[in-house]
């Protein structure tokens, strides 16, 4: 290789090949961020059950269903006995009520796909929120108005940092919120 192409390729091909390679590292870290944080994640569950029908028009408390809520780390996935409370009565003809039903003489629970999710090493509890006064769509979203739930909002830890420092701003319908812990232990137990 001569003296003259050896300069060229120093001064100029290596240069655009850095920029193509970091803009190339850039501008996937973005385009990929949704699915490696499991923003707009909603699988198909093994029956549709509408939140925008149950928790929105017929303003049934998340609770109701997700009784682990104010007393529990897990808000719990709903039992088949939990929407026989209702469909013993109600919609028995329809062919998901059929399947639901089935679950429930057979004694055999549901297989809902969990849509929310935080690392094993993460230690969360909905109790300690929710009894605070925080609400389920701080975090969840406006889940009273999806018909299938989805991941709005990012689990990672700088997304529940930003909340903990934040928390007059973010939450503030809480009357006299102070900022959450952000000491590691808080978390990472």
């Amino acid at each position: 290789m001569n003296r003259t192409l050896l300069e060229y390729t120093l001064r100029v091909r290596v240069p655009i090949l850095i920029f193509v390679a970091l803009a190339s590292l850039t501008v996937t870290y973005f385009v990929s961020r949704p699915a490696r944080e499991g923003i707009g994640y909603a699988p198909t569950q093994p029956i549709p059950f509408s939140h925008k029908l149950h928790a929105g028009l017929m303003k049934i408390d998340c609770a109701y269903c997700h009784i682990g809520v104010y007393r529990s780390r897990y808000a719990v996935i709903p039992a088949a006995s939990t929407c026989m409370n209702c469909h013993t009565i109600a919609k028995k003809t329809s062919p998901y009520i059929i399947k639901l039903t089935k679950y429930y003489d057979e004694g055999k629970p549901i297989p809902w796909k969990r849509v929310h999710r935080l690392p094993d090493y993460v230690y969360f509890s909905h109790s300690f929120h929710v009894n605070a006064g925080i609400k389920c769509q701080s975090c969840h979203g406006n889940v009273q108005d999806m018909n299938v739930v989805k991941q709005v909002s990012s689990f990672t830890m700088s997304a529940c940092l930003d909340c903990h420092k934040n928390a007059p701003k973010r939450l503030s319908y809480i009357p006299n919120i102070k900022p959450g812990p952000t000491y590691c232990v808080a978390c990472h137990r």
